[in-house]
Protein backbone atom coordinates (compact mmCIF):
# COMPACT_ATOMS: atom_id res chain seq x y z
CA UNK A 1 0.00 0.00 0.00
CA UNK A 2 2.98 2.49 1.16
CA UNK A 3 5.01 2.01 -2.61
CA UNK A 4 1.61 2.28 -4.56
CA UNK A 5 0.43 5.58 -2.26
CA UNK A 6 4.23 7.21 -2.96
CA UNK A 7 4.16 6.24 -6.72
CA UNK A 8 0.67 8.19 -7.15
CA UNK A 9 0.78 11.14 -4.58
CA UNK A 10 3.93 12.37 -5.29
CA UNK A 11 3.70 14.96 -8.41
CA UNK A 12 7.22 14.32 -9.68
CA UNK A 13 6.51 10.67 -10.24
CA UNK A 14 3.07 11.11 -11.14
CA UNK A 15 3.26 12.24 -14.95
CA UNK A 16 6.08 9.59 -15.11
CA UNK A 17 3.21 6.68 -15.33
CA UNK A 18 0.17 8.64 -16.17
CA UNK A 19 -0.62 9.02 -19.47
CA UNK A 20 -2.72 12.14 -18.98
CA UNK A 21 -0.53 14.42 -17.72
CA UNK A 22 3.26 15.33 -19.08
CA UNK A 23 3.53 17.54 -15.52
CA UNK A 24 2.49 18.30 -12.12
CA UNK A 25 3.79 21.15 -10.01
CA UNK A 26 1.97 22.31 -6.98
CA UNK A 27 1.61 26.15 -5.84
CA UNK A 28 0.28 26.14 -2.66
CA UNK A 29 -1.53 24.60 -0.16
CA UNK A 30 -5.11 24.88 0.87
CA UNK A 31 -6.61 26.04 3.83
CA UNK A 32 -7.99 23.13 5.02
CA UNK A 33 -5.98 20.57 3.50
CA UNK A 34 -5.16 19.36 0.33
CA UNK A 35 -2.95 21.54 -2.29
CA UNK A 36 -3.24 23.29 -5.45
CA UNK A 37 -1.02 22.24 -8.48
CA UNK A 38 -0.83 23.26 -12.50
CA UNK A 39 -0.68 20.58 -14.67
CA UNK A 40 0.21 20.11 -18.31
CA UNK A 41 -0.42 17.52 -20.97
CA UNK A 42 2.01 17.82 -24.01
CA UNK A 43 0.83 16.90 -27.35
CA UNK A 44 2.36 17.06 -30.58
CA UNK A 45 1.40 20.69 -31.60
CA UNK A 46 -0.04 22.03 -28.78
CA UNK A 47 0.33 22.10 -25.06
CA UNK A 48 -2.57 21.75 -22.48
CA UNK A 49 -2.00 23.77 -19.19
CA UNK A 50 -4.81 23.51 -16.74
CA UNK A 51 -4.83 23.73 -12.58
CA UNK A 52 -5.85 21.55 -9.88
CA UNK A 53 -7.09 21.07 -6.09
CA UNK A 54 -6.03 17.21 -4.21
CA UNK A 55 -6.61 16.03 -1.24
CA UNK A 56 -5.85 12.43 0.22
CA UNK A 57 -6.65 10.53 2.89
CA UNK A 58 -4.39 8.35 4.27
CA UNK A 59 -5.74 7.05 7.65
CA UNK A 60 -9.21 5.99 7.87
CA UNK A 61 -10.99 3.88 9.47
CA UNK A 62 -11.56 1.23 7.48
CA UNK A 63 -8.35 1.00 6.34
CA UNK A 64 -8.39 2.34 2.93
CA UNK A 65 -6.95 5.57 1.37
CA UNK A 66 -8.72 7.78 -0.67
CA UNK A 67 -7.14 11.03 -3.00
CA UNK A 68 -9.85 13.39 -4.58
CA UNK A 69 -9.12 15.99 -7.31
CA UNK A 70 -10.95 18.78 -9.49
CA UNK A 71 -9.21 20.14 -12.32
CA UNK A 72 -10.03 22.96 -14.97
CA UNK A 73 -8.76 24.64 -17.71
CA UNK A 74 -9.35 27.52 -20.06
CA UNK A 75 -7.70 25.69 -23.03
CA UNK A 76 -9.88 25.85 -25.98
CA UNK A 77 -7.87 22.93 -27.48
CA UNK A 78 -8.72 20.75 -24.58
CA UNK A 79 -10.64 18.14 -24.95
CA UNK A 80 -12.03 18.27 -21.29
CA UNK A 81 -13.42 20.54 -19.22
CA UNK A 82 -13.94 20.87 -15.81
CA UNK A 83 -13.67 17.38 -14.01
CA UNK A 84 -13.40 15.79 -10.55
CA UNK A 85 -12.57 12.31 -9.49
CA UNK A 86 -11.31 10.19 -6.96
CA UNK A 87 -9.18 7.30 -6.35
CA UNK A 88 -9.51 4.57 -4.13
CA UNK A 89 -7.01 2.12 -2.29
CA UNK A 90 -8.10 -0.55 -0.46
CA UNK A 91 -6.00 -2.95 1.19
CA UNK A 92 -6.60 -7.13 0.25
CA UNK A 93 -4.39 -9.56 1.84
CA UNK A 94 -0.64 -8.60 0.43
CA UNK A 95 -2.20 -6.42 -2.68
CA UNK A 96 -4.14 -3.50 -3.03
CA UNK A 97 -7.47 -3.04 -4.90
CA UNK A 98 -6.93 0.59 -6.74
CA UNK A 99 -10.31 1.65 -8.27
CA UNK A 100 -10.85 5.22 -9.73
CA UNK A 101 -14.17 7.22 -10.84
CA UNK A 102 -13.95 10.49 -12.64
CA UNK A 103 -16.23 13.05 -14.76
CA UNK A 104 -15.86 16.21 -17.03
CA UNK A 105 -17.25 18.21 -18.83
CA UNK A 106 -16.75 17.91 -22.29
CA UNK A 107 -13.92 20.37 -24.11
CA UNK A 108 -15.15 19.27 -27.80
CA UNK A 109 -18.88 18.51 -27.61
CA UNK A 110 -21.32 15.75 -26.32
CA UNK A 111 -20.95 14.17 -29.30
CA UNK A 112 -17.71 13.09 -30.24
CA UNK A 113 -17.03 12.96 -26.24
CA UNK A 114 -19.35 9.88 -26.27
CA UNK A 115 -18.57 8.41 -29.64
CA UNK A 116 -14.39 8.58 -28.84
CA UNK A 117 -12.73 10.70 -26.26
CA UNK A 118 -14.29 9.07 -23.31
CA UNK A 119 -13.85 5.81 -24.60
CA UNK A 120 -10.22 6.85 -25.22
CA UNK A 121 -9.53 8.94 -21.59
CA UNK A 122 -10.73 5.51 -20.32
CA UNK A 123 -8.46 3.05 -22.07
CA UNK A 124 -5.68 6.12 -21.25
CA UNK A 125 -6.67 5.44 -17.66
CA UNK A 126 -6.47 1.86 -17.58
CA UNK A 127 -3.32 1.67 -19.75
CA UNK A 128 -1.78 4.35 -17.47
CA UNK A 129 -2.44 1.78 -14.23
CA UNK A 130 -1.40 -1.17 -15.17
CA UNK A 131 1.79 0.69 -16.41
CA UNK A 132 2.27 1.85 -12.73
CA UNK A 133 0.92 -1.91 -11.48
CA UNK A 134 4.29 -3.20 -13.57
CA UNK A 135 6.68 -0.65 -11.47
CA UNK A 136 4.98 -1.48 -8.16
CA UNK A 137 5.16 -4.73 -8.27
CA UNK A 138 8.42 -5.27 -10.48
CA UNK A 139 10.35 -2.31 -10.00
CA UNK A 140 10.23 -1.81 -14.08
CA UNK A 141 10.42 2.13 -14.68
CA UNK A 142 7.09 3.04 -16.57
CA UNK A 143 9.80 5.19 -19.00
CA UNK A 144 10.43 1.34 -20.48
CA UNK A 145 6.97 1.45 -21.39
CA UNK A 146 6.13 3.89 -23.70
CA UNK A 147 2.76 4.08 -25.62
CA UNK A 148 4.45 2.41 -28.20
CA UNK A 149 4.38 -0.64 -26.38
CA UNK A 150 0.93 -1.13 -27.22
CA UNK A 151 2.10 -2.70 -30.52
CA UNK A 152 4.37 -4.96 -28.78
CA UNK A 153 1.55 -7.45 -28.63
CA UNK A 154 3.59 -10.29 -28.46
CA UNK A 155 5.17 -8.77 -25.23
CA UNK A 156 3.23 -10.60 -22.40
CA UNK A 157 4.61 -8.30 -19.66
CA UNK A 158 4.05 -5.25 -21.58
CA UNK A 159 1.09 -2.69 -19.82
CA UNK A 160 -2.32 -3.07 -21.52
CA UNK A 161 -5.55 -1.60 -20.54
CA UNK A 162 -7.66 -5.32 -20.75
CA UNK A 163 -5.59 -5.96 -17.10
CA UNK A 164 -7.85 -3.19 -15.12
CA UNK A 165 -11.56 -3.82 -14.90
CA UNK A 166 -13.72 -1.33 -16.83
CA UNK A 167 -17.35 -0.26 -15.60
CA UNK A 168 -19.68 0.74 -18.28
CA UNK A 169 -20.02 4.06 -19.11
CA UNK A 170 -23.47 4.38 -18.09
CA UNK A 171 -22.88 3.32 -14.29
CA UNK A 172 -22.26 6.06 -12.13
CA UNK A 173 -19.08 6.25 -11.84
CA UNK A 174 -18.90 8.73 -9.00
CA UNK A 175 -21.39 7.15 -6.68
CA UNK A 176 -18.28 5.74 -4.96
CA UNK A 177 -16.51 9.16 -4.79
CA UNK A 178 -15.14 10.06 -0.83
CA UNK A 179 -16.68 12.52 0.91
CA UNK A 180 -13.70 14.96 0.08
CA UNK A 181 -14.69 15.27 -3.01
CA UNK A 182 -17.83 17.34 -2.34
CA UNK A 183 -15.45 19.71 0.33
CA UNK A 184 -12.43 20.08 -1.88
CA UNK A 185 -12.18 23.45 -2.92
CA UNK A 186 -12.27 24.25 -6.67
CA UNK A 187 -9.15 24.81 -8.70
Amino acid sequence: MERVWQLTQDPAWHPRWDLRFSAIVPVGELPGGGTRFRYERSLPLHVIHGTGTTIGERRRADGTRTSALRFTTRDPLSPLGDGRGYWRYEPDGDGVVFSTGYDYTPGWGRLLDRLLLRRLIGWMTAWSFDRLRIWAEAGVEPERWPVAAVLAFWRTDRPRAARCTRQHPRRRTMQDAPATLDTLEAP
